[in-house]
């Protein structure tokens, strides 16, 4: 089966198109540009929900340049704040995750909140009666959920989460009820393999982009999805789903059955892989048995840590099915990737890049991406 776009086909396109210059992917000043007006200014998908298991449970994570605190109050709903005390600027939380008891107290001058944010507490505040505890609270982010994970956006008057966030998922799949039929919120996690990735966040994006690369380095990934081979990343069709070998039984390592089809997809999504990209920083991967849910987190211009999770129908992990298999293709796909990125990095330096490279056909929707990161990053006025 041909996978080739028309406008391919037809020759109507060039073959060769432009793409980013090398100093977008190593320029600090260009990276702390996307900080801002990206990362600070979109949702981002933060903490998978069932990781905070119960009130006070929180977990802090890097968005842009700012440490945000997420944790559930006492009605068990999900709740967002910059991690920064009011009174001096000390970070309330200094792990990763953890659990407290009732309250969120700064151990530098034990200013305290409640898991709503409000200040409630501090040395001497009975004496300063003038000060508005509510005003003087957490700084809240806002905070979607969806698919099970806190997505927050840092900005102000954030944009609109159907249109960006789900808009991606319809853009994708032409609908979203094709994805809800995963439940993906109701799934389990099976496993999480946490990478730290020497590479600039785009170079990630654009490899998960386009499969030009998949025949030379992804021989698993070929051998259950044949037409990848083809150079054309299923993706870049709405509604298209890779098809299965004919002779794999499941997306394992090695094509044997995996943990059972999930009861709620739809026949024709059986035996189909989907790829859906979110702008800015995550991939959700969609299979039969299973999904897989990248989560990146840009640190510099040449460090991203990405964490994968993988997602199945809650009776398989209770009954302690063996995933090994299964979370082990694409473990080794995200190797290949990550150190194909890895190796594209230091090329971004040299000089032969300061212009940039070139996109061959099957890549040229990478240039649409390369368009909305030139977008974000564009001067605006006032």
């Amino acid at each position: 089966m041909t996978t080739t776009p028309p406008s391919v086909r037809s020759g109507t396109a060039p073959s060769l198109i432009s793409t980013l210059p090398g100093p977008c992917y190593t320029d600090p000043a260009i990276f702390a540009l996307e900080q801002e007006r990206i990362f600070e200014s979109l949702w981002f998908c933060a903490v998978r929900g069932a990781d905070l298991a119960g009130p006070g449970a929180f977990r802090t994570v890097r968005i842009g340049r700012e440490s945000v605190l997420v944790t559930r109050n006492r009605k068990g709903e999900l709740r967002a704040f910059l991690n920064v005390c009011r009174h001096r600027g000390a970070r309330l939380c200094t792990e990763e995750s953890g659990e407290v008891r009732r309250n969120l107290q700064c151990p530098y001058h034990a200013w305290t909140y409640d898991l709503d944010g409000r200040l409630i507490a501090a040395p001497n505040l009975v004496r300063m009666p003038d000060v508005d505890r509510v005003a003087y609270g957490l700084r809240p982010v806002h905070l979607r959920e969806w698919l099970g994970y806190a997505w927050l956006c840092l900005a102000e008057e954030p944009p609109s989460f159907e249109d960006t966030v789900l808009g991606a998922a319809v853009e994708r799949l032409g609908d979203a009820a094709s994805i809800e039929r995963y439940r993906t919120e109701e799934l389990a996690l099976g496993r999480r393999i946490t990478y730290d990735v020497r590479a600039n966040w785009k170079l990630i994006v654009e490899n998960f982009m386009e499969c030009y690369h998949c025949a030379t380095i992804h021989p698993e990934l070929t051998e259950i999805l044949p037409e990848f081979a083809e150079g054309f990343a299923a993706q870049y069709y709405v509604g298209h789903g890779a098809e299965f070998a004919p002779e794999a039984r499941g997306f394992t390592v090695d094509g044997s059955a995996g943990p059972g089809r999930l009861p709620s997809i739809a026949d024709e999504q059986d035996r189909r892989y989907y790829a859906i990209t979110v702008k800015p920083t995550v991939f959700v991967n969609l299979v039969p048995d299973h999904v897989i849910l990248h989560r990146m987190f840009p640190l510099a211009a040449d460090r991203t840590v990405v964490e994968c999770d993988w997602l199945y129908a809650p009776e398989v992990v209770a009954r302690g099915a063996d995933l090994a298999k299964s979370v082990e293709l694409f473990h080794r796909v995200n190797a290949q990737d990550f150190e194909a990125c890895e190796r594209t990095q230091p090329g971004m330096s040299s000089r032969v890049y300061r212009e940039g490279g070139v996109l061959v056909p099957s890549e040229h929707h990478i240039g649409t991406f390369h368009h909305w990161v030139t977008e974000r990053l564009a001067d605006r006025p006032g």
